[in-house]
């Protein structure tokens, strides 16, 4: 009997340590994992920081390239507007001279023509 005594007395003793180091492996386990989601929801923030800071990298790069294309547009634009103005302007130029040419051939008589070049004559002696 003392023999049983002593077996079951054993049995409970292991079944205590064997629950004792159950719980210590839990505690560790649970204590691990705990760990482990902390270390997914660090790097979780830490790629969302990232990645807030790369949006807002190519927001920055996308706005300054459209700046860039609007101010290139813009002079481009001037550009053609002056070369515009200034061609109308050869034209307008031309088209007066002509059209000068044209009234005067109808209005001045032969007469005229060379009162009008003695006059010429006249005035380009006095400069010299």
């Amino acid at each position: 009997m003392q023999q049983r005594e002593e077996y079951i007395a054993n049995e409970i003793t292991a079944a205590e340590t064997s629950r004792v180091e159950a719980k210590k492996y839990l505690d560790e386990q649970r204590q691990l994992l705990t760990e482990a989601r902390t270390e997914a929801q660090t790097l979780i923030d830490n790629a969302k920081k990232q990645a807030d800071i790369q949006g807002q990298e190519i927001t920055e790069l996308a706005q300054k390239e459209a700046q860039r294309l609007k101010e290139s547009a813009v002079l481009e634009i001037e550009q053609q507007k002056e070369q515009a103005v200034a061609a109308i302007r050869d034209q307008v130029a031309s088209l007066s001279v002509l059209i000068a040419s044209k009234v005067i051939e109808k209005e001045l008589t032969a007469e005229d023509q060379q009162q009008l070049i003695d006059e010429y004559i006249k005035e380009a002696g006095e400069k010299r």
